[in-house]
C-alpha cells in the first residue's frame, strides 16, 4: 500500500484516485506561467516506476517551461504503461485547459487598490464582470478603465459589479491611475488586482504564450450570481474593448437566464426576442399568452418580455 491509500498499480485506480472526487488534481496544482524558471515536478501519485524518462519523451511529454512540470524528474525503468501515459497527457491538459462556459468562477484573495478582496464575497449575490489589462501605462489600458469607470453606474444598476486586473504591483496601479484621470478626464472608481505574482492570470488562463508570453490578453469573464461563467469575451492587447458590447451581453445574459428567449444578431433592449426553440407551442402559450410571429417552426418572434 502506498502513501495514498492503494495498493494496486495505479493504472488500475479509479479516475478519482488522481484527480480525487471534485475532479481535482490530488496534488497541489503548480502555476505553470509564473516564474518560467521554477523547477517543476510531476507528482508521485501520477508518475510510477512505470514510465521511463525515454519513453516519456517518444510520447511527447517533454515539457516546456511553458507547462506545469519538468519532464527531469521522470523516473527511470525497465517498464512502461500506456495507461499511465495517457493519464499524465489528461492531467497535464487538465492543469493548462482554459475555464469552459458553465464552469465555477474560481475564488481568490488578492491585493487591490481598493484594498484587500475575496472575489466572490465582493460580487455578492449579484453579477460580475472580471476584465484584464496586459500592463501599466499602456495606451490602450488606460482608455479602457477610464471607459469602465464611466459606465460604472450602468453596471450597477445592473446588479453588477466590475474589477479589473493588471500584472503589475499596487504601487504601480496607484500611479497609473493618477495618469488616467489626468488624461482620460475620469478617475479610476473600482478595483484593479495587482497580480504581479500571476496567480488570478493563471487561474483564468489570461495569459496566451502565442499572442503575449508575459502579459495578459485582454480578457472579460461574465460571472453570474451562481458564480459560474456566463460569458466570455477575448481580445488581443492590440485591440480595446467595446464595452458598449459587455454591457448588452450581460443584458442578454441576464434577459435569458429568467426567460425563455434567445437574443438575435445586433440585439439591443428592448428589441424583439426569440422563443426557445425546445419549447413547444404547448408550453410557449403559456408563458406568451399575446403569441408570436412564426416565420419558421423554429424562428418564434415575440416581443421582448417584461418590457
Amino acid at each position: 500500500m502506498d502513501d495514498h491509500g492503494f495498493s494496486c498499480p495505479i493504472s488500475e485506480r479509479p479516475i478519482h484516485a488522481l484527480f480525487g472526487r471534485t475532479g481535482r488534481p490530488m496534488e497541489r496544482p503548480v502555476n505553470p506561467r509564473a516564474r518560467l524558471d521554477e523547477p517543476r515536478k510531476i507528482p508521485n501519485l501520477l508518475i510510477g516506476s512505470g514510465m521511463t524518462r525515454k519513453q516519456s519523451d517518444a510520447q511527447g511529454l517533454v515539457l516546456s517551461p511553458l507547462n506545469p512540470y519538468d519532464a527531469s524528474t521522470y523516473e527511470e525503468s525497465s517498464a512502461s504503461d500506456p495507461s499511465v501515459i495517457d493519464r499524465v497527457k489528461f492531467v497535464l491538459d487538465w492543469h493548462t485547459m482554459s475555464l469552459r462556459l458553465g464552469d465555477d468562477a474560481p475564488d481568490f484573495t488578492a491585493a487591490t487598490t481598493d484594498g484587500e478582496v475575496s472575489f466572490h464575497d465582493y460580487l455578492g449575490d449579484g453579477w460580475g464582470v472580471l476584465f484584464s489589462h496586459p500592463a501599466d501605462f499602456t495606451p490602450v489600458c488606460t482608455t479602457e478603465l477610464a471607459a469602465a469607470a464611466r459606465l460604472k453606474g450602468d453596471f450597477e444598476k445592473r446588479n453588477c459589479r466590475i474589477i479589473g486586473l493588471s500584472v503589475d504591483p499596487l504601487g504601480s496601479h496607484r500611479e497609473w491611475a493618477s495618469d488616467i484621470e489626468e488624461t482620460q478626464g475620469q478617475a479610476v472608481n473600482f478595483p484593479i488586482i495587482a497580480d504581479h505574482d500571476r496567480n488570478v492570470s493563471t487561474l483564468y488562463d489570461m495569459i496566451h504564450p502565442n499572442a503575449a508570453e508575459t502579459v495578459t490578453v485582454r480578457s472579460v469573464f461574465f460571472i453570474g450570481p451562481d458564480k459560474k461563467v456566463k460569458a466570455t469575451i477575448t481580445y488581443p492587447p492590440s485591440t480595446g474593448r467595446n464595452f458598449d458590447e459587455i454591457l448588452r451581453t450581460l443584458d442578454s445574459l441576464q434577459l435569458t437566464a429568467s426567460h425563455k428567449v434567445a437574443t438575435p444578431v445586433n440585439w439591443q433592449q428592448g428589441d424583439d426576442v426569440i422563443i426557445l426553440p425546445a419549447l413547444t407551442n404547448e408550453q410557449a402559450k403559456e408563458l406568451f399568452p399575446d403569441g408570436w410571429d412564426e416565420q419558421k417552426p423554429y424562428l418564434r418572434v415575440v416581443p421582448q418580455p417584461g418590457r
